[in-house]
């Protein structure tokens, strides 16, 4: 697959890779903390623009709805 056809998606999981087996034990603390409180960027690129876009208005309309009661 060249690079002008590849997804945003499957580029960031090939740098991943690639980073991974250039420091496998320098990645370690970073996988343990992201499986502690999640990846934005994983949430966010599984979504997709209009996903987040709902999850933004969910969490908005919560905030309106804590803040009047």
């Amino acid at each position: 697959m060249s690079g002008k056809k590849e997804t945003p998606e499957r580029r960031r999981e090939r740098l991943r890779g690639e980073e991974l087996k250039r420091n496998p034990t320098g990645n370690m603390n970073d996988a343990f903390n992201r499986a502690e409180m999640g990846n934005l960027a994983d949430l966010v690129g599984g979504l997709g623009w209009k996903g987040m876009g709902i999850l933004l208005l969910v969490i908005i309309i919560g905030f309106i709805v804590a803040f009047l009661f």
